[in-house]
């Protein structure tokens, strides 16, 4: 990835985190507090035509694993 795209990510990152101040702060809470093996993620979704998508799942060990090599390679 070139310095040019990282910049243009970095931008779209902080307009994020603009418009959704508390997303992260969310994210980071049940990063430290909730994220354990057994853990149910439960994820809901509305269209603005009302439509709903709902899914969830159950956290693994081999889930907490990933996210951990995902963490060290920021």
């Amino acid at each position: 990835m070139d310095f040019g795209s990282i910049m243009k990510m970095k931008g779209a990152w902080d307009t994020f985190t603009k418009n959704h101040p508390k997303f992260m702060p969310f994210m980071q809470a049940v990063g430290r507090e909730a994220m354990m093996d057994g853990t149910i993620i439960e994820v809901k979704v509305k269209s603005p035509e009302g439509k709903e998508y709902n899914t969830n799942m159950k956290i693994t060990q081999s889930d907490l694993e990933l996210f951990a090599r995902l963490r060290n390679m920021v």
